[in-house]
């Protein structure tokens, strides 16, 4: 009797292993993922330069869709006048909180500008407008460059850029020339011309946090079976 007890002991956890009652993970894979993106990952500096060139891209790109949309809706309601105030993309609320992240501060620099302050000298590299142009440098340990032409892809910034008489009209030049008299040179411009460059510069830190989570995995969602 006390061999069968003994035996029908042993036999316990081989019954509780069987296969139909095991709970298998169904989220293995997100795991691993998971696992993977907490890894501590050496950043190499030609990765840190794509990076720049990502966060520019991305910095910049915020700033003409925010512009954009505000001066539109600046425009409506109270025309150039209401718009002129608004025609600084760093400061611009969704900018500036990119910026923040990325350790960034962001400039526009014109060899025609509207502000003097504003004046630089470019190249014809410089003002490149082809998509492919951009400029990434890392001038310091702790410091990357970005750079990237103003191309003028938006008919709503003649009104203020563009030909006097033809896209400008007398009473809003007449008030651009009050705002900004005789050093404002940013008018004549055509759609499709550059007007200037996009200057960033950018922290370490910001730059590594982007390539981190640009490169990180992300899972896809699943089709529902049915």
């Amino acid at each position: 009797m006390r061999f069968l007890f003994r035996a029908a002991l042993l036999l316990l956890p081989l019954s509780a292993c069987n296969a139909d009652q095991v709970d298998h993970l169904s989220n293995t894979k997100e795991l691993a993922i998971e696992a993977e993106n907490w890894q501590v990952k050496r950043i190499m500096p030609k990765d840190l330069l794509r990076a720049t060139r990502w966060a520019g891209d991305s910095l910049t790109r915020t700033a003409e869709r925010e512009l954009r949309q505000v001066l539109a809706a600046r425009l409506q309601d109270g025309g150039v006048a209401a718009a002129l105030p608004y025609c600084r993309p760093s400061a611009l609320p969704a900018t500036d909180s990119l910026a923040r992240v990325l350790q960034a501060s962001l400039t526009w620099v014109s060899a025609r500008p509207r502000n003097p302050a504003n004046r630089a000298a470019l190249s014809a590299p410089d003002l490149d407008p082809a998509d492919t142009a951009r400029q990434v440098a890392r001038p310091g340990t702790e410091e990357f460059t970005y750079q990237r032409p103003v191309v003028l892809s938006d008919a709503l910034c003649l009104r203020c850029h563009g030909t006097v008489g033809q896209d400008i009209t007398a009473a809003d030049y007449a008030l651009l020339r009050k705002q900004y008299p005789p050093q404002d040179q940013a008018t004549g411009y055509r759609l499709g011309q550059s007007m200037g460059v996009w200057r960033a510069s950018l922290k370490r830190p910001g730059v590594a946090e982007f390539y981190t989570m640009k490169t990180r995995k992300v899972m896809k969602k699943r089709k529902p079976l049915f």
